[in-house]
Protein backbone atom coordinates (compact mmCIF):
# COMPACT_ATOMS: atom_id res chain seq x y z
CA UNK A 1 0.00 0.00 0.00
CA UNK A 2 3.01 2.25 0.32
CA UNK A 3 3.10 2.54 -3.46
CA UNK A 4 -0.36 4.12 -3.56
CA UNK A 5 0.71 6.88 -1.19
CA UNK A 6 3.28 8.26 -3.60
CA UNK A 7 2.13 11.23 -5.69
CA UNK A 8 3.53 9.68 -8.86
CA UNK A 9 1.38 6.59 -8.35
CA UNK A 10 -1.75 8.67 -7.89
CA UNK A 11 -0.95 10.70 -11.00
CA UNK A 12 -0.39 7.46 -12.92
CA UNK A 13 -3.82 6.19 -11.81
CA UNK A 14 -5.39 9.47 -12.93
CA UNK A 15 -3.65 9.16 -16.31
CA UNK A 16 -4.97 5.62 -16.70
CA UNK A 17 -8.49 6.74 -15.81
CA UNK A 18 -8.28 9.53 -18.39
CA UNK A 19 -7.12 7.00 -20.97
CA UNK A 20 -10.09 4.77 -20.21
CA UNK A 21 -12.45 7.71 -20.57
CA UNK A 22 -11.02 8.72 -23.94
CA UNK A 23 -10.84 5.23 -25.40
CA UNK A 24 -13.99 3.61 -24.11
CA UNK A 25 -16.51 6.29 -23.19
CA UNK A 26 -15.84 9.02 -25.71
CA UNK A 27 -15.28 6.74 -28.69
CA UNK A 28 -18.76 5.26 -28.50
CA UNK A 29 -21.87 6.67 -30.14
CA UNK A 30 -23.03 8.31 -26.90
CA UNK A 31 -21.71 11.69 -28.07
CA UNK A 32 -21.50 13.42 -31.41
CA UNK A 33 -18.17 13.28 -33.20
CA UNK A 34 -17.45 16.94 -32.50
CA UNK A 35 -18.14 16.68 -28.76
CA UNK A 36 -16.09 13.49 -28.48
CA UNK A 37 -13.17 14.96 -30.41
CA UNK A 38 -13.10 18.18 -28.40
CA UNK A 39 -13.29 16.22 -25.14
CA UNK A 40 -10.45 13.95 -26.26
CA UNK A 41 -8.26 16.96 -27.10
CA UNK A 42 -8.96 18.59 -23.75
CA UNK A 43 -8.25 15.38 -21.84
CA UNK A 44 -5.04 14.89 -23.85
CA UNK A 45 -3.90 18.41 -22.94
CA UNK A 46 -4.59 17.69 -19.27
CA UNK A 47 -2.61 14.45 -19.54
CA UNK A 48 0.34 16.30 -21.12
CA UNK A 49 0.21 18.78 -18.25
CA UNK A 50 0.21 16.01 -15.65
CA UNK A 51 3.12 14.16 -17.26
CA UNK A 52 5.28 17.25 -17.58
CA UNK A 53 4.50 18.53 -14.09
CA UNK A 54 4.87 15.29 -12.18
CA UNK A 55 7.17 13.05 -14.19
CA UNK A 56 9.44 15.69 -15.72
CA UNK A 57 9.55 17.71 -12.49
CA UNK A 58 8.25 20.99 -13.88
CA UNK A 59 6.24 21.51 -10.70
CA UNK A 60 9.56 22.38 -9.01
CA UNK A 61 10.76 24.59 -11.88
CA UNK A 62 11.12 28.35 -11.54
CA UNK A 63 7.85 30.24 -11.85
CA UNK A 64 8.69 31.79 -15.22
CA UNK A 65 9.43 28.41 -16.78
CA UNK A 66 6.29 26.88 -15.33
CA UNK A 67 4.13 29.76 -16.57
CA UNK A 68 5.67 29.40 -20.04
CA UNK A 69 4.86 25.70 -19.99
CA UNK A 70 1.27 26.30 -18.85
CA UNK A 71 0.85 28.92 -21.60
CA UNK A 72 2.31 26.51 -24.16
CA UNK A 73 -0.15 23.74 -23.25
CA UNK A 74 -3.06 26.18 -23.34
CA UNK A 75 -1.91 27.79 -26.59
CA UNK A 76 -1.32 24.54 -28.46
CA UNK A 77 -4.64 23.11 -27.29
CA UNK A 78 -6.49 26.28 -28.30
CA UNK A 79 -4.78 26.32 -31.71
CA UNK A 80 -5.56 22.68 -32.45
CA UNK A 81 -9.17 23.03 -31.33
CA UNK A 82 -9.51 26.28 -33.25
CA UNK A 83 -8.25 24.66 -36.44
CA UNK A 84 -10.52 21.67 -35.90
CA UNK A 85 -13.64 23.71 -35.16
CA UNK A 86 -13.03 26.47 -37.71
CA UNK A 87 -14.79 24.73 -40.63
CA UNK A 88 -17.80 24.09 -38.41
CA UNK A 89 -18.36 27.76 -37.57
Amino acid sequence: MELLRRPASLVWLLLMAATVITTWWLSKDAFSAVVGTVAIFVIAAYKVRLVLLHFMELRHAPLALRLAFEAWVLGVTAAVLGLYLQPLL
